[in-house]
């Protein structure tokens, strides 16, 4: 990959840090080290990609089209269970508020226990529209999935929110889907 220095000292000016080559010098001073420093691996390569007037999403493209394989990109998921009076999760890409469902903390015997309980699960799971509220966000999952892959997104975080953050009341399966998923319980164990 390479750049004209133009770009480069813009794309060095915008961060406000020096070439970590140009030492008492100038940033062009430090871009000359640099490019004397890859001369000789540049003479080498059998592909040079011009990065001056690419945005993100055209150097992805142009690397996809020339390395990547015939399959689509691989997607990773994180689906993150989380209480709102913790606060929102900051790495979150989409959060499912899961508050109109009955919070099964005000039930004595199931106070003690979290989503990861069997009888806590079942509590959720046999209130009016728990299972159609998770039915039909799965399948809003399924075109947000394809659409990730489509714009070259690799990593997902779904943060799924109660009161306390003891419901872990969606394991949204994108399996089938072949999407990595992994699950963690932000704020599980936390009073």
């Amino acid at each position: 990959l390479e750049a004209s220095d133009e770009a480069l000292v813009r794309r060095f000016e915008s961060v406000r840090r020096p070439h970590p080559l140009q030492g008492p010098g100038r940033i062009v001073d430090g871009i000359a080290a640099e490019r004397d420093l890859l001369r000789e691996l540049r003479g080498d390569a059998d592909l040079v990609i011009d990065t001056s007037s690419l945005n993100v999403h055209e150097l992805r493209a142009k690397m996809d089209a020339q390395f990547a394989g015939e399959e689509e990109p691989e997607l990773r998921a994180t689906v993150m269970s989380f209480g709102y009076k913790y606060g929102l999760p900051v790495d979150a890409d989409l959060v499912v508020d899961c508050r109109f469902l009955p919070n099964p903390h005000w039930v004595p015997e199931l106070r003690p226990f979290t989503g990861l309980n069997e009888e806590v699960s079942s509590y959720v799971f046999n209130q009016p529209g728990a299972k159609e509220f998770l039915d039909r966000y799965a399948e809003l999952l399924q075109l947000i999935a394809a659409g990730y892959r489509r714009e070259g997104k690799r990593y997902v975080t779904i943060a799924v929110g109660c009161t306390g953050g003891k419901l872990s009341l969606i394991h949204i399966s994108l399996a089938s889907e072949g999407v990595e998923t992994v699950v963690v319980h932000r704020d599980m164990g936390r009073e």
